[in-house]
């Protein structure tokens, strides 16, 4: 009998506030964490306005015995730990991270038997730490002098921590994530941006379901909300510069046709994937089984044409992977940017594999509610899928211009639906493509 994947765990840190009940009751009630900038002074940016996430406090997601680990977690290793935690206490599992001192015994599973796989960006260095040790290695004149920065005898680069590269490599997240719960199974990190979390999931299936593991944490973090990462991503031209916003309202339209773009986001969300079997002997919850998985690759700018392939591909492939067709999908949780270069192309290849229906399929667009948190989309997608099919609710769907004809995009109140299969798609920003099905669990 081949093996059944299902989600026995969610956890999730966005600007709805930290845990799944949060970032579902607030997409349910329609609220946004769109904002204005207090990380620092945006005054000097031609982007003011993120969705942050406000009142977290990491020391109170890890053990006592491993609260010195703080001081080499950035912002995204932060995220990522917070989300893994809140997922292992929803999942009821007992690991290495529930208490000290545990005994192998006293864990729901064996540490070799538990793997994971955790989606992350190109953290971004802190600007004032960067900063104040660049400031050692000027020269008289005011330039740069790179023997004083490196060099033998340079004091610049030893002015930085000596663990200070500990807090910027993107596989730290699901290092500390492994270490604080003990998980000694098949681990991978993967680095593909918006498409990661999505791509995390298909990963964690397959290792469970070729046996090399009973349980895997699966998700995605990131924040960008950092002058330096800002600056990136509008650079790559996938912010909108826009004023400030009126509290509780949101700027962005996704696959409206005069959409000024994106809105940068922070946050993730991590799952904890069993084996049917082994869940079912726990006596363990199940939110949803994932019973597809796809993936595909576009050219990095996206295709000219109406739609593309890349996207469409990974979609086709989730659903032959789930044995299902098109029509058997009751809502879609797309990336939905509101960037024009990436909801064009988007909405095409949507078009093109569900064709007239698709006007009649909701889309549950979690971007107006938490902004593009990058490598974090991905998981907080997962999330709300799965919370979807376990409530049978569609939440609150907000829109803050007109979307393009034949999309059930614009803004809508929650209400109840029957709910069997849902799919998660998202591109990135260097082309690659995943896609998710989830079926609700009977």
């Amino acid at each position: 009998m081949s093996v059944r994947v299902v989600i026995t765990g969610l956890g999730s840190v966005s600007a709805l506030g930290v845990g799944a009940e949060a970032l579902f009751k607030g997409l349910c009630a329609g609220v946004t964490g769109i904002g204005r900038i207090s990380r620092f002074n945006p005054d000097g940016f031609p982007v003011r306005i993120a969705a942050e996430v406000r009142d977290l406090s990491v020391k109170d997601y890890v053990p006592k015995s491993y609260r010195k680990s703080i001081k080499v977690m950035a912002r995204d290793i932060e995220l990522a730990v917070a989300a893994a935690r809140c997922a292992v206490e929803d999942a009821g599992l007992v690991t290495r991270g529930s208490a000290d001192d545990l005994a192998d015994e006293q864990l729901t599973y064996h540490p070799r038997r538990m793997g994971c796989n955790i989606g992350a960006g190109l953290i971004a260095a802190d600007t004032e730490e960067m900063a104040a040790a660049m400031h050692t290695a000027r020269t008289a004149g005011g330039g740069f002098s790179y023997p004083a920065w490196g060099g033998e005898g340079g004091q610049g680069m030893e002015s930085l921590t000596p663990l200070w590269l500990l807090k910027y490599l993107p596989n730290m997240l699901a290092c500390h994530v492994t270490i604080i719960h003990g998980a000694e199974g098949p681990s991978n990190t993967i680095t593909c941006s918006e498409a990661s979390g999505l791509l995390t999931l298909g990963e964690s299936m397959r290792i469970i379901e070729r046996g090399a593991a009973d349980m895997c944490f699966s998700g995605s973090a990131e924040s960008k909300l950092n002058p330096m990462g800002l600056l990136r991503l509008d650079f790559a031209r996938r912010l909108a510069h826009l004023p400030d916003v009126t509290a509780g309202q949101t700027p962005l339209r996704p696959y409206d046709p005069q959409t000024p773009g994106g809105v940068l986001g922070e946050g993730g969300g991590i799952v904890i994937l069993e084996n049917a079997q082994t869940a079912k002997a726990r006596k363990a919850r199940v939110y949803a089984e994932v019973v597809g998985f796809g993936g595909g690759h576009s050219d990095a700018h996206y295709s000219a044409g109406e739609h593309d392939e890349g996207f469409g591909y990974a979609i086709e492939n989730a659903l032959d992977d789930a044995g299902i067709s098109p029509d058997k999908i009751d809502v879609i949780i797309p990336m939905g940017s509101g960037v024009p270069e990436l909801d064009r192309p988007e909405l095409g290849a949507l078009r093109r594999i569900f064709g007239s229906r698709l006007g009649e399929i909701p889309l549950v667009t979690i971007q107006p509610n938490v902004g593009n948190c990058v490598a974090g989309l991905g998981g907080l997608q997962v999330v709300a899928g799965a919370m979807c099919l376990h409530t049978q609710t569609l939440p609150a769907r907000l829109h803050a211009g007109q979307p393009a004809a034949g999309i059930c995009a614009g803004a809508a109140p929650s209400r109840g639906a029957k709910l069997e299969y849902a799919l998660m798609c998202s591109g990135s920003l260097g082309g690659q493509n995943a896609a998710v099905v989830l079926k609700a669990w009977r």
